[in-house]
C-alpha cells in the first residue's frame, strides 16, 4: 500500500509527488485486497514494500501493531510532518474505502445476474424434465401398438410374400413372351436404346433356360431381331451422326449388344478423324490468300470451340466406351490426338504468324491465353499425346518471335531516329530560322529511343501477367525474363546500338557519302550518356518489371557501360580524325596549289587561313553544345604569343647585339635541332577525352601537323617565307584559346616558320612590327566582308599603329641609345616585351573592333586624330633630342624642349606630374576598389580592414 511509503519516510529521504505514487498505491493497493481474501502471507508480502514482514510499524505486513507505529512516528516525525502524513493517510484510506465499495458493487451486480441465470437455466430444465417423461411414456405405448399389429398379420405378411413372388415370375415370363415383339416395336420406332435394354433384361435367363424347347424359341427370334438392330446401328454409325456423342451411343448400343471392341473402335476413330479433319479444313479455308484473314481471337475462339472441343469429346467418350482396351486402346487415342493435333497447331502458327509484324501484344497474348487454355483439358484427358506440352512450346516461340520483332523494332526506330538527324543536319537553313541545335536533336533521340524501350517492356511484359494462364510456366518466371527480355531484347539492342554507331567509324558510308561530323559528335554523347546512367536505369526497369527467378548469368552493368564508354571514345576519336581531315584538306591544297617562290610581297592573311578559324570556331561551338570545357593549363597574360621560329629570333639577336655574335652567322638548322632536344614531343593522334578542350586540341594538332609536314615539302621565296610568317601569326592569335596547352599551338607554328625558313635560299623575315600591321589590316578586311565595310574605330586603330610601325622603322637607330639597349641589354624585358606584350597589344584592339563593334562619329575621330596628333609631335620631339643628347650632349639643337624641362627644376609643377598623377590614380583605384569589396563581402571585408588598417602606405595611409 502507497501509504507506508508516504507516512513514514526516513530522514533523508525526500517525498515523490503524485504522478509517481500512484502506479505504487495501486500495486499495494491489490495486495491489502489480498490479504483481505485471505491469501498466504507470502504472496501478501511479495507486494509489499517493506523488506522485514515481521516488521511491527509495517502497514503492510502482518504483524502491524498500531501503537509501536504510533510511537515511532512520535518519535522521529515533527509536528508539520505528522500533519502530513495524517493528511495522506486520511486521503489514501478515503480512496482504498471509494475502490472497496467498487469492487464490492461490481461484484454485487454480478452476483445478482449469475443467480437470475441459474433460477432461469432450473426452471427450464424442469419443464424439459416433464417433457422427456411425456415423451418416454408416448414411446412405450407405440411400441406395444407395433408389437400387437406385428404378431396379428404376421401370417398374412407371409402369404402376401408368396403371392408377391408368383406374381413378379408371372410378370418376367410374360415379358420373356412379349420380348420380341417388343423389340420388333422398339426397332420399329428408332428406339434402339430402350431394344438393348431389354435384350440385357433377358440374356441372362434366355441362355440359362436354352434348353427348354419354349424358351429356346424366344432365344431364336431375338437373336434375328437382336441381329437386324446390329445392322441398323452399323448403318446409321457409318452413315454419320449429327456428332460425337450420337455416335459414341451407338458404339455404346453396339458393344452392349456383343459387337468387336476392336473393330468398333476403328469405326470411332475414323468417323471422329473424318469430323475433326472438316473442322480443320474449314480453319484452314480461313487461312486462304482470297479472303481477310479472321481476327486472331476470333481464330483461336472458333479453332477452340470446333476441333479443340470436338477433339475433347472424342477422347472422353473414347475413353469411356474403350477403356478395357488397355494400354493398346490408349495408344490408339494418343497417336490419333498427336496427329491431327500437330495438324491444328500447324494452322495456329501460321495464323500466329500473320500477327508478328503488328506491335500490339495485347491481342495476340489474349489469343494465345484462349488457345493454351482450351488445350488445358484435352492435355489432362490425352496426357500421352503430349498435346499441353505442345501448346506450350507454341506459346514460347511466339514469345521469342515476339522478343525478336521487338528487338529488330527497336533497331529499326533507332535507325530512323538517325536518318531524322541526318536529315535536319543536312536541311538547308532558312534566313532568319536557325535549326534544331546538336543539344534538341541529342534529346529527341535520347527520349525517342528511351519510349520506344518502355513501350517494348510494357508490351512483352504481358507475356508475364497474372491472369494469363501460361505465365506460370517455368519458361516465363525464368528463361523469358532473364535471357529474353533482359539478355536477349534490352542488352541486345544496346550492344547492336553501339555496334551501329561504331560502323558510322568507317570513312565511307555504306549507303554512299561519308557520315556527317555532327552525327559522329552527338553518336559519341548519346553513348556516354548510356554509359553515365541511361544502361543502368534501363536495366534496373527491366528488373523491376521482370522479377527473374532464373539463375543463369547474365550480364553485368559495368560490361554494357564499358562497351558504351569504348563506343563513345572511338566517335569520339574518328570526329577529331574527320574535322582534322577536313580542315587539313584546305591547308594542303593551299599549300601545294601556289607558287612560293615567286609569290608577291605579302600584304594580307591568306583566305585560307580566315577560313581555318572560322571552322575551328564552328567546331568549337558545335562541341561545346554536347560537351564541357574541360580542364585547361594556366594562361599566361601572352594570349597570343610570336611565333617567329628559331630562325627569326635568331637573326634579331644578331642585329641587335652585335658585339656578342661570332662573325658567321648562327646556323639555323642547329638551333631548330637544339630546340627539339628540349621541347616536348607532341602525340598528334593522343587519346581524346571527352570534353571540348581535348577534342579541338586534337583537331588542331592534326591540322598544323598538316601544315607542317606540307611546308617541309616545298620551297620557299623570301616572300613566300613572310607570307607563312604572317599566316602563323595569324593563327597563333586565334587557335591558342581552343586548346589545353598553348604552348602546343606555339611549338608547331613555330616548326612550321623554322622549316619554311630552313626551304628558303634567301631567308629573310618579316619585321615583327609589320606583321602586325599585316595582322591589323587583315581584321580590317575580315570586318569588311562581315559587315560591308570597314567602321571608322578600325580605320583609327589601323592608321594609328601603322604610324608607330613606321616611327619605330625610320627612327630605328635612337632605339639603340635607349637604357634598355645600353645598359640593360638583352633579357627578359626585351624579351618579354618585343615578343610578347607588344605583339598582343597591338593586335588586341582590332579583335576587339572585329567582334564588339564600336560606333564613332566623325567630330569624336576628328578630335581623337587632333590629340593622336599633338601627343605624337611631343612624343617624336622630346625622344629625338633624347636620342640627340646621348649622342652629343653639347650639341647646340639639345637647348629645345628638353632643355625647357632640364632648367625647371623643381620650380615648376611639370616634373611633380608623374607623382601628383599616379598619387590621384592610386587613391581613387583604392577606394573604388574598397567600395566593391564592401558590397561583394560584408561584414568579412569590415573585420579584414580591423586587422589590416593601413590602405597603400604603412602606418601613413
Amino acid at each position: 500500500m502507497a501509504a507506508a511509503a508516504a507516512v513514514g519516510p526516513g530522514p533523508g529521504d525526500s517525498p515523490e509527488g503524485p504522478e509517481a505514487d500512484a502506479p505504487e498505491r495501486r500495486r499495494k493497493a491489490h495486495g491489502m485486497l489480498k490479504l483481505y481474501y485471505g491469501l498466504s502471507e507470502g504472496e501478501a508480502a511479495g507486494h509489499s514494500a517493506g523488506p522485514d514482514p515481521l516488521d511491527p510499524t509495517d502497514l503492510n505486513g502482518a504483524h502491524f501493531d498500531p501503537e509501536v507505529y504510533l510511537d515511532k512516528l512520535r518519535r522521529e516525525c515533527p509536528l508539520a510532518q505528522l500533519m502530513d502524513s495524517e493528511t495522506d493517510m486520511v486521503r489514501q484510506i478515503r480512496a482504498l474505502d471509494s475502490d472497496m465499495q467498487t469492487l464490492v458493487y461490481e461484484n454485487y451486480n454480478k452476483f445478482i445476474s449469475a443467480t437470475d441465470t441459474i433460477r432461469k437455466m432450473k426452471n427450464d430444465f424442469r419443464k424439459m424434465e416433464d417433457e422427456m417423461d411425456r415423451l418416454a411414456t408416448n414411446m412405450a405405448v407405440i411400441t406395444n401398438f407395433s408389437a400387437r399389429i406385428s404378431a396379428t398379420l404376421q401370417d398374412r405378411h407371409e402369404r402376401i410374400t408368396k403371392l408377391a413372388g408368383v406374381h413378379a415370375l408371372l410378370r418376367k415370363l410374360q415379358f420373356l413372351f412379349e420380348l420380341p415383339s417388343r423389340l420388333t416395336k422398339c426397332v420399329e420406332l428408332g428406339a434402339y436404346g430402350q431394344a438393348v435394354r431389354y435384350q440385357g433384361r433377358a440374356r441372362a435367363v434366355l441362355q440359362q433356360y436354352q434348353h427348354l424347347p419354349s424358351f429356346r424359341a424366344i432365344q431364336d427370334d431375338c437373336q434375328v431381331i437382336t441381329a437386324r438392330l446390329a445392322q441398323q446401328l452399323r448403318q446409321r454409325f457409318r452413315e454419320g451422326c449429327s456428332g460425337a456423342p450420337e455416335q459414341a451411343e451407338c458404339v455404346e448400343l453396339l458393344l452392349a449388344l456383343g459387337e468387336p471392341a476392336e473393330e468398333l473402335c476403328e469405326e470411332f476413330l475414323a468417323h471422329a478423324r473424318g469430323r475433326l479433319e472438316e473442322e480443320l479444313s474449314s480453319l484452314e479455308a480461313e487461312l486462304g490468300p482470297s479472303p481477310p484473314a479472321p481476327d486472331v481471337l476470333e481464330f483461336t475462339d472458333r479453332g477452340g470451340s470446333g476441333f479443340v472441343g470436338g477433339l475433347c469429346q472424342v477422347a472422353a467418350a473414347y475413353q469411356e466406351l474403350f477403356a478395357a482396351q488397355g494400354p493398346t486402346g490408349a495408344e490408339k487415342l494418343a497417336a490419333f490426338a498427336r496427329e491431327l493435333g500437330g495438324r491444328y497447331f500447324v494452322l495456329v502458327e501460321r495464323r500466329l504468324a500473320q500477327e508478328q509484324g503488328g506491335s500490339d501484344n495485347s491481342l495476340l497474348v489474349r489469343a494465345l491465353d484462349r488457345f493454351h487454355r482450351r488445350l488445358l483439358a484435352p492435355g489432362a484427358l490425352l496426357a500421352a499425346a503430349g498435346l499441353s506440352e505442345s501448346a506450350t512450346e507454341i506459346v514460347e516461340r511466339v514469345a521469342r518471335e515476339r522478343l525478336s520483332h521487338h528487338l529488330q523494332g527497336l533497331r529499326a526506330a533507332f535507325l530512323s531516329c538517325l536518318t531524322d538527324v541526318r536529315q535536319a543536319l543536312a536541311a538547308p537553313r532558312l534566313a532568319g530560322k536557325e535549326g534544331p541545335s546538336l543539344a534538341e536533336l541529342l534529346a529527341n533521340v535520347a527520349s525517342s529511343i528511351l519510349s520506344h524501350i518502355k513501350a517494348s517492356l510494357a508490351s512483352v511484359h504481358l507475356f508475364t501477367a497474372k491472369e494469363v494462364s501460361f505465365s506460370n510456366k517455368p519458361y516465363f518466371r525464368g528463361e523469358f525474363c532473364s535471357q529474353g527480355v533482359r539478355e536477349g531484347l534490352i542488352v541486345g539492342f544496346i550492344r547492336s546500338m553501339c555496334q551501329t554507331a561504331q560502323s558510322f567509324c568507317d570513312s565511307p558510308g555504306e549507303k554512299g557519302g561519308a557520315t556527317p561530323p555532327a552525327l559522329l559528335l552527338l553518336l559519341s554523347r548519346l553513348c556516354l550518356d548510356y554509359e553515365t546512367a541511361t544502361i543502368s536505369y534501363i536495366l534496373t526497369l527491366t528488373d523491376e518489371q521482370f522479377l527473374v527467378q532464373d539463375q543463369s548469368p547474365v550480364t553485368p552493368v559495368s560490361t554494357l557501360c564499358a562497351e558504351a564508354r569504348e563506343t563513345a571514345r572511338q566517335l569520339l576519336t574518328h570526329y577529331v580524325k574527320v574535322q582534322g581531315l577536313v580542315i587539313s584538306q584546305m591547308l594542303r591544297k593551299s599549300v601545294e596549289t601556289r607558287d612560293w617562290l615567286s609569290t608577291l610581297e605579302p600584304r594580307n592573311v591568306r583566305a585560307v587561313m580566315k577560313r581555318v578559324v572560322e571552322d575551328t570556331t564552328a567546331i568549337d561551338v558545335q562541341v561545346g553544345l554536347l560537351y564541357e570545357e574541360g580542364v585547361r593549363k594556366a594562361q599566361s597574360s601572352d594570349s597570343s604569343k610570336r611565333t617567329f621560329s628559331v630562325y627569326s629570333s635568331s637573326r634579331q639577336q644578331g642585329r641587335y647585339a652585335p658585339s656578342y655574335t661570332p662573325s658567321a652567322p648562327m646556323d639555323t638548322n642547329l638551333l631548330s635541332n637544339i630546340q627539339k632536344l628540349f621541347s616536348e614531343r607532341i602525340d598528334v593522334f593522343s587519346p581524346v577525352e571527352f570534353n571540348k578542350v581535348s577534342v579541338l586540341t586534337g583537331i588542331i594538332k592534326i591540322s598544323l601537323k598538316t601544315l607542317l609536314e606540307c611546308v617541309r615539302l616545298r620551297t620557299f621565296g623570301r616572300f613566300g617565307l613572310q607570307q607563312v610568317q604572317v599566316d602563323c601569326h595569324f593563327l597563333q592569335l586565334y587557335l591558342w584559346r581552343f586548346v589545353a596547352d598553348e604552348e602546343l599551338v606555339h611549338l608547331l607554328l613555330d616548326e612550321v616558320v623554322a622549316s619554311a625558313a630552313l626551304r628558303c635560299p634567301d631567308p629573310v623575315p618579316m619585321e615583327p612590327s609589320v606583321v602586325e600591321v599585316f595582322i591589323n589590316l587583315s581584321l580590317l578586311m575580315q570586318e569588311a566582308e562581315l559587315r560591308g565595310s570597314p567602321s571608322l574605330a578600325m580605320w583609327l586603330v589601323n592608321g594609328f599603329q601603322l604610324l608607330y610601325v613606321g616611327d619605330a622603322l625610320w627612327y630605328e637607330e635612337s632605339v639603340l641609345t635607349t637604357m634598355d639597349i645600353i645598359h640593360d641589354g638583352f633579357g627578359f624585358m626585351l624579351a618579354f616585351g618585343d615578343l610578347v606584350w607588344v605583339p598582343f597589344t597591338y593586335s588586341l584592339q582590332a579583335q576587339f573592333l572585329l567582334y564588339h563593334p564600336q560606333p564613332l562619329g566623325l567630330p569624336m575621330a576628328l578630335l581623337i586624330c587632333l590629340i593622336k596628333a599633338i601627343g605624337y609631335c611631343i612624343f617624336r620631339g622630346a625622344n629625338s633630342q633624347k636620342n640627340t643628347f646621348r649622342k652629343n650632349p653639347s650639341d647646340p639643337s639639345v637647348a629645345g624642349k628638353l632643355g625647357l624641362l632640364e632648367t625647371m627644376g623643381v620650380s615648376h609643377l611639370l616634373p611633380y606630374f608623374y607623382v601628383l598623377y599616379f598619387t590621384a590614380l592610386l587613391v581613387h583605384r583604392e577606394a573604388r576598389d574598397e567600395q566593391q569589396c564592401l558590397r561583394k563581402y560584408g561584414h568579412a571585408w569590415q573585420e579584414y580592414c580591423k586587422r589590416v588598417p593601413y590602405r597603400i602606405i604603412p602606418y601613413i595611409y
